[in-house]
């Protein structure tokens, strides 16, 4: 596998005209060839094994991107750690830039639409940079619909300015063979907001890294998501909230629904710095098991070197409530019908999150699909 990508990477480098491009891919693609992909040896990727992934001969589209795109933007594309695991050593010396400028004071009223496919045995790096400006506004909508067999990577990174507001919708309904991963790097200026809402429904291994900083005081986060997994499906979030400085606040609620054989990981840490006084984190991971033989690890964690905070987290593990299913039996309701109910709600907390009216729509349809039998809004 390296070495396809090693003689893949020697046609792909010659696209790159951008003197500055050039050196930052060819150090990326030297730290992945160090790295290699991770392995169930490393500990953030314990339960999550990606030879299936790797085994495939994936094919990389050739580079289109203009050095002036590139010189244009080196400051801001340059500062990312893409050294933190192999696949986003990978994303940076094969990605396709793009950068996003919500300047200051403005508000957008119309969604900023990121829209990913990678297809039958392709693999994409789409690297986005979106940079919201002092007391802007903005909602992002980002969609991975692969249709086949495909292999997407992508990097997400949010710079929410001072007092800026950032809503930020991740939505992955991938092809059942299809694989997914992502990493999503956040940083919050003084007074800022960002709620984001993480929907992992597809794909036949995903994973989705997601690593948020307060940088300055008075910010606020909410990062919740859902996974809904059958068959065979095996899908990963790790998140990392680090409160580095006083008086913010973070929340994130994660459920997962999972049928089957499929098998769920959640690794949620909560950092509180010595001097981050004042700091309120809450953190919960709830889930659902519908088959015997569905499996999910959780490990959500708090990590506090300061007094003058208020921090909880929680996980739980478990089936449909046999006093609810109960009720709604003796209501009248088939026994179907009734477990896919109490599924749907469950479910359904996530996803009334999101404040686009279609997108909810499609989820929600995407929700019942999965439960088999139609339920009538």
């Amino acid at each position: 596998m390296e070495t396809s990508f090693t003689e893949q990477f020697r046609q792909f480098i010659e696209g790159e005209k951008s003197a500055g491009g050039r050196e930052l891919r060819e150090k990326a693609f030297a730290v992945f060839a160090a790295l290699g992909f991770p392995t169930p040896n490393d500990e953030d990727w314990k339960y999550t094994n990606v030879a299936p992934l790797s085994r495939e001969p994936w094919v990389v589209p050739p580079l289109m991107l203009s050095p002036s795109d590139f010189d244009r933007n080196e400051d801001r594309i340059a500062g990312f750690d893409f050294g933190r695991n192999g696949f986003t050593a990978l994303n940076m010396a094969f990605a396709c830039f793009s950068i996003h400028v919500i300047p200051k004071d403005m508000a957008f009223a119309e969604p900023i639409k990121l829209e990913y496919s990678a297809a039958n045995r392709m693999m994409t790096s789409p690297h986005v940079v979106i940079i919201a400006e002092a007391g802007s506004k903005a909602t992002i909508v980002e969609s991975y619909h692969a249709s086949s067999s495909g292999f997407t990577n992508a990097v997400t990174r949010v710079m929410v300015g001072d007092n800026a507001n950032i809503t930020h919708y991740r939505v992955q309904r991938n092809a059942p063979d299809a694989f997914n991963i992502g990493t999503t790097d956040v940083t919050l200026g003084a007074g800022s907001s960002y709620d984001s809402t993480n929907i992992n429904l597809g794909g036949r291994l995903s994973r989705h890294d997601i690593d948020l900083k307060f940088t300055a005081e008075g910010g606020e986060a909410w990062v919740d998501g859902l996974y809904m997994l059958g068959g065979n499906q095996h899908h990963d979030t790790h998140s990392i909230i680090d409160h580095t400085v006083p008086n913010c606040n973070s929340h994130q609620t994660y459920k997962g629904v999972l049928n089957d054989n499929s098998r769920g990981v959640f690794n949620g840490k909560v950092f509180v710095r010595e001097n981050a006084h004042g700091t309120d984190a809450q953190q919960s991971n709830k889930n659902l098991l519908l088959s015997n033989d569905a499996r999910v690890d959780t490990k959500p964690q708090l990590e506090i070197f300061n007094d003058d905070v208020k921090c909880s987290h929680g996980a739980t593990v478990g089936q449909l409530e046999e006093e609810q299913l109960f009720y709604l039996l003796t209501r009248g309701l088939p026994e179907v019908l009734a477990k896919n109910l109490l599924t749907y709600g469950f479910a359904e907390e996530v996803i009334n999150k999101i404040g686009i009216e279609s997108i909810k729509k499609e989820l929600d349809v995407a929700v019942l699909n999965r439960l088999g039998r139609p339920i009538e809004l």
